[in-house]
């Protein structure tokens, strides 16, 4: 198993209203060397999280204590339209998951991005402008409302309110998320099939 299955989240959120954030604002491109998925998320934005002496800017989102819930991380970040923008480097898919994302929630995504995340168990979920309006503004009235990620029926709830919308996955994508499979696993868990049908081949 690549990752920890998804199917159902409910946390609360980490607002980020910022349209057009790229690869290089989500990991900076002089962290790239590495080639292992740990340790990233220490340098998630991290132009935007500390100053040139290291000290945390107390305006980024990340530093701000009202969205940080000790003992129990916030695993959903709320983008603006077109998150993930820019190269195609999966570090920044890499840095989100290390951080403890498991799912970022926006209006529209790079496709790369888009895959990239999804090939390492973060669930992107594209919602309209009007719902994405409204989860941002259930987090800005109770930074604690949390926020419901249903795969299995590909629904997000805001809890609160009960208001909801459904969202589009691709079919495999859905499968290997809820399974916790990466392409390999994948393979892997279709070796039974696979000798089968190459064993029938044969005659």
């Amino acid at each position: 198993m690549a990752y920890d299955k998804f199917t159902v989240l409910r946390s609360t959120a980490v607002p980020l209203p910022i349209e057009n954030v790229d690869t290089d604002q989500i990991i900076p491109a002089r962290f790239l060397k590495a080639t292992k998925r740990e340790g990233f998320g220490d340098n998630l934005f991290r132009d935007w999280r500390y100053n040139n002496d290291e000290s945390p800017k107390q305006d980024f989102v990340l530093n701000n204590p009202t969205y940080s819930d000790e003992g129990s991380p916030r695993s959903i970040l709320v983008g603006g339209r077109n998150f993930g923008s820019g190269s195609s480097r999966e570090h920044a898919a890499w840095a989100i998951y290390d951080y403890g994302f498991r799912c970022v929630i926006s209006s529209f995504f790079a496709d790369i991005f888009k895959g990239n995340s999804l090939n390492i168990g973060i669930l992107p979920v594209t919602v309209s402008p009007e719902f994405l309006h409204k989860i941002f503004s259930a987090i800005e009235a109770d930074p604690k409302a949390e926020i419901e990620v249903n795969l299995p029926e590909q629904k997000v709830v805001i809890v609160a309110t009960g208001e909801s919308e459904g969202f589009d996955i691709n079919g495999y994508k859905k499968h290997n998320m809820l399974n916790g499979f990466d392409d390999i696993d994948y393979l892997q868990s279709m070796k039974g099939e696979i000798a089968t049908f190459a064993e029938k081949s044969l005659y």
